[in-house]
């Protein structure tokens, strides 16, 4: 098998449209506006590529592609439409048959809990997901900066809280060495950090944290199996989804080998509500995006934006995107028939039809294709008519989800989130280091006889010498000093009065709650 079947014709439209597994790793497109069949065309596309044993991984916006893992109805009566088009585009190999799926869910809920840690994340996708400003931005990037430099691992929001706390408290020392770091600026975030973790934000990050590996996955027939994430609750947090989506597509172009052009892909990854990856995002953000679509395919992954109108996409990344299915397009407005120009534009030209107006007209469950040929070549546009799935149209009950998820390969790997010890208890035992030696010195102090704790306020208060002292002078402060020395510098030199005492010990009190 090196092709799959997307669609085909009767009287009036074009030859069949197949889509060669050797050019499935060079990305696509699937545009339309809502009600236009787009589900459906991911939906046979998943099982196309899982039928010829490649993993597919994509999310499920509306709740309705969890139908992947069950066969669809034989009733006629139900679905007689789907034998009558079958028969009329050709499809002589249609019938109904489930598909292996893993669900995936970032609550834990509708799936097997997915995380990564927010050192993995980095600071220039989790700013993003904050929505930071470049300053703050800058602050983030110092706070990665000082994890590495004193080994302290982020792998949770508590951790990141609690080390934000930190720089906020050293700021002075951390300016001198990095640039101006601001209370004002360190609070922004912390606000910022509270409101992802009202949206649920706090699930993603964590351990045990994805395995790729996992994502790879095949059935005892060699089916790829389909990966879905449970996206509808997603929806709420729109950039936590897209910052999710991206990030996991960073990874696997970071983590995977050169593969040159493979026979069919390693993986298949649709991007649903594409348009959200790009709302606002910054040049530096595009620039990314732009360069994994550009690298990727290398590494035998393909790339499938599903969008409602493929403006919603960059130019220079929808130059990329070799795949075409584009379902109708209404025109509304004048904006709207620019688009609908502009869409039409990118396609290869058909003398049979006119391509701006076939995708006005194209009714639900058809669209205009262009499929790569020969070479890599754009095949020319074709009104085709899209193949009806093998699996359930719409979603399965609670029931069979549990079911499909307590016989997945991968159960109990994810399950039982691990809480080692990482940035967070690492900073609070320095801290109770801290206090507990400005504690004996204070002690000390106590103990001293009356006439060296006179002698010792002279020095300290009066600025003048009382009496000789033989003593060498106090060695100065050095800048080399590591952070987590002039960290425990600051807690001692807090320490110094009653009221310093309750300041740090309500520090304390309040990180030892966060365990």
């Amino acid at each position: 098998m090196d092709r799959v079947f997307v669609g085909g014709g009767g009287k009036g439209y074009g030859t069949p449209q197949e889509l060669l597994l050797k050019y499935g790793n060079r990305h696509g497109l699937i545009a339309g506006a809502t009600g236009t069949g787009k589900t459906v065309t991911l939906q046979i596309l998943a099982e196309s590529f899982s039928a010829a044993g490649v993993p597919v991984f994509l999310s499920d916006v509306k709740g309705d592609l969890s139908g992947l893992c069950a066969a669809g109805s034989a009733d006629f009566k139900l679905h007689g439409a789907f034998h009558e088009r079958a028969g009329t585009i050709g499809f002589d190999d249609f019938g109904y048959r489930a598909f292996p799926v893993t669900f995936w869910d970032l609550l834990g809920v509708q799936g097997h809990p997915v995380r990564t840690t927010v050192a993995e994340m980095g600071p220039l996708l989790l700013s993003r997901l904050l929505e930071l400003s470049d300053v703050q931005e800058g602050i983030l990037n110092i706070a990665f900066r000082v994890a590495d430099e004193e080994g302290l691992p982020l792998l949770d929001l508590k951790d990141l809280q609690s080390l934000l706390v930190w720089v906020g408290e050293n700021r002075v020392t951390l300016s001198l060495r990095y640039g101006n770091v601001s209370t004002a600026s360190v609070g922004a975030i912390q606000r910022r950090l509270l409101v992802l973790e009202n949206e649920g934000g706090a699930s993603l990050f964590g351990e045990p944290a994805l395995d790729l590996d996992d994502l790879f996955l095949t059935d005892d027939e060699g089916l790829g199996r389909i990966n879905i994430l449970a996206a509808d609750g997603l929806m709420q947090a729109p950039r936590l989804y897209a910052t999710f989506l991206l990030w996991l597509l960073s990874e696997l172009f970071e983590t995977l080998p050169e593969v040159g052009d493979p026979d069919k892909p390693k993986l298949v990854f649709f991007f649903d509500e594409a348009h959200l990856l790009f709302d606002d995002a910054p040049k530096a953000l595009v620039d990314k995006v732009e360069q994994v679509a550009r690298l990727i395919r290398s590494k035998g992954v393909g790339v499938y934006f599903v969008t409602q109108n493929p403006a919603d996409v960059p130019e220079d990344i929808l130059g990329q995107l070799g795949n075409r299915v584009q379902h109708a397009l209404r025109a509304f407005t004048a904006k709207d028939r620019r688009a609908l120009k502009l869409a039409a534009e990118t396609y290869r030209d058909n003398p049979r039809f006119s391509i701006e107006e076939t995708i006005r007209e194209v009714g639900t469950g058809e669209a205009v294709t262009s499929l790569l040929i020969n070479k890599g070549m754009p095949g020319v546009a074709e009104r085709t008519l899209i193949r009806p799935p093998s699996s359930q149209l719409g979603p399965v009950s609670e029931q069979v989800r549990k079911q499909v998820v307590s016989l997945s390969p991968i159960r109990g790997k994810y399950e039982t989130l691990v809480d080692r010890e990482s940035a967070h208890e690492m900073l609070a035992d320095r801290a109770a280091r801290a206090a507990r030696e400005a504690e004996t010195a204070e002690a000390r102090e106590e103990d001293a006889p009356i006439a060296e704790r006179e002698y010792r306020a002279g020095r300290r208060y009066s600025g003048s010498q009382v009496g000789r002292s033989t003593s060498k002078p106090a060695r100065k402060s050095s800048r080399s000093d590591s952070i987590g020395t002039a960290f425990a510098k600051s807690f001692a030199r807090q320490l110094g009065t009653k009221s310093g005492q309750a300041v740090v010990r309500g520090l304390l009190g309040g990180l030892f709650r966060g365990r």
